[in-house]
């Protein structure tokens, strides 16, 4: 009988400077909510301008999700926040959803 497995995702936000918010792993339906979450704590309390998506393993259209609110809450909020570094397959995710306009700045970024 085949064992089934069953991955775990994990995400992790860091602020490695004041302007950057940094994502790490995965962004997916499983981590969207909490990393909504702690993002929009450490944006709301902190100078970050920047999301800095580099470290970001794999993403689904939760993670985009949580990447419209969080930008959607920083301008709420009369910041900008540049998403930096964007992953291939989120990039292509959010030029097929045409949202990158919603984010104020092209998809190749």
């Amino acid at each position: 009988m085949a064992r089934a497995t069953t991955r775990v995702d994990s995400v992790t936000l860091g602020e490695p400077d004041r302007e950057t918010l940094a994502v790490s792993g995965a962004l997916t339906f499983a981590t969207a909510a909490r990393a909504f979450a702690e993002g929009d704590r450490a944006l709301a309390s902190g100078v970050q301008t920047r999301l800095d998506l580099a470290g970001v393993t794999r993403a689904d259209s939760a993670g985009l999700a949580c990447v419209l609110a969080l930008a959607a809450n920083a301008s709420r909020a009369g910041r900008r926040l540049a998403v930096v570094h964007w992953p291939e397959g989120l990039r292509a995710l959010a030029a097929v959803c045409d949202v990158e306009t919603l984010l104020d700045q092209p998809a190749t970024v």
